[in-house]
């Protein structure tokens, strides 16, 4: 049976879509990840039941940092870290997921003639996947974009590289729109009767600051239409307790499909999670992240998705507790607005990208 090594990491957004594109793939092919030693990787992917690789890796920085000169080192580590398992293991391709701790396993399979393939899930191309298509070049594999025009911000010897696939969806998302069970289980979770409008607010896995000061200002109002389920992260800054209303986690693990489900209404960031929720054909409110830190990528994403009729935005200068209420109010009242927007969603999630990108991993490996 054939190999294909996976790798990538740092954030959920990097880990859950490439879990989806594995998921394709079991039975087809041995599958195996190789992702940071330190860090959330390992015990998702295990959970994932997938064989996991540790190596050091160090993160890429746009900026001048004194913490640079360490993570060299670590990088040049899970180089040759990454090269011994390849050498061990015999993938015949390696797919990344991105994030920083990508790269030093796509360039040691290109050291050793292995085809690297890549997804990028963001409007324009982050740091790793420009450095992991140089790889990508070298071995004549593919680059997979969430968007058309992802393309061209590549040079011309490498558009020709670029399949736009859309962003994996791991499948019980998939099965939880088609499915009338999804929503009664995401009642069930969340207590609530069948009459509850339900507003799900996530701010990622670690939370985001910003959204969670936002719904603590906007609370009282947005809970006299809603009931309002909130995905803190671990940090919450301020203690509310739950209530009929407000239903406060710190992460919602193998629910979320199902809570998700039931939601009439997401509120959140604009990173590869929003792919989830127009999976399941959701009308959204998105707040990308903006500011220094930053590359910009949420607010190209989150302006895409509102071109295309699927999402409100609220930028920088729009963002306050009473635009939100306004917001929100504004399409809690008109149901044709939520139809049209939900019906937009799932004609952009329409293609199931995890399984084309799982076939064309094999294709590559059986070659």
């Amino acid at each position: 049976m054939v190999s294909i090594a996976f790798t990538g990491g740092g954030t959920g957004g990097h880990i859950y879509p490439g879990l989806a594109v594995a998921a394709q793939l079991k039975g087809r092919c041995r599958i195996f990840w190789i992702g940071s030693s330190a860090g959330m990787d390992r015990s998702i992917i295990e959970e994932a039941g997938i064989e996991f690789f540790g190596v050091p890796s160090g993160k890429l920085r746009r900026y001048f940092s004194l913490r640079t000169v360490v993570d060299c080192f670590k990088i040049i580590a899970g180089f040759f870290a990454a090269k011994r398992i390849l050498k061990k293991q015999k993938p015949c391709v390696l797919f990344s997921k991105g994030g920083f701790v990508s790269v030093p396993p796509c360039a040691a399979a290109a050291s050793l003639k292995i085809p690297v393939f890549t997804h990028e899930s963001d409007f324009s191309p982050g740091l790793a996947t420009k450095l992991n298509s140089r790889f990508v070049l070298k071995t004549r594999g593919k680059i997979f974009t969430a968007y058309e025009d992802t393309a061209k911000f590549f040079p011309q010897a490498i558009r020709s590289l670029v399949l736009v696939s859309g962003n994996p969806v791991r499948a019980v998302f998939r099965h939880s729109r088609s499915n009338s069970d999804a929503a009664e289980k995401g009642r069930a979770f969340l207590n609530v009767d069948k009459d509850a409008r339900i507003l799900l607010v996530l701010g990622g896995s670690q939370g985001a600051r910003q959204i969670n000061n936002l719904i603590r200002e906007a609370l009282s109002e947005l809970t006299q239409i809603y009931t309002v389920v909130h995905q803190t992260g671990p940090n919450l800054e301020w203690d509310v307790p739950e209530s009929e209303r407000y239903k406060p986690f710190p992460f919602i693990k193998e629910e979320l499909p199902f809570v998700m489900a039931v939601a009439e209404l997401m509120l959140g960031r604009s990173g590869a999670g929003i792919w989830e929720w127009a999976t399941l054909g959701k009308p959204m409110v998105l707040i990308p992240l903006m500011g220094s830190g930053t590359r910009g990528d949420q607010v190209e994403n989150a302006e895409w998705f509102k071109k295309r009729g699927a999402a409100l935005v609220l930028l920088k200068d729009d963002v306050d507790s009473k635009t939100l209420v306004k917001t929100v109010d504004s399409l809690a009242h008109n149901e044709q607005a939520r139809m049209s927007m939900a019906n937009a969603s799932l004609k952009i999630a329409e293609c199931d990208s995890a399984q084309y990108i799982a076939d064309v991993l094999l294709g590559g490996a059986t070659l």
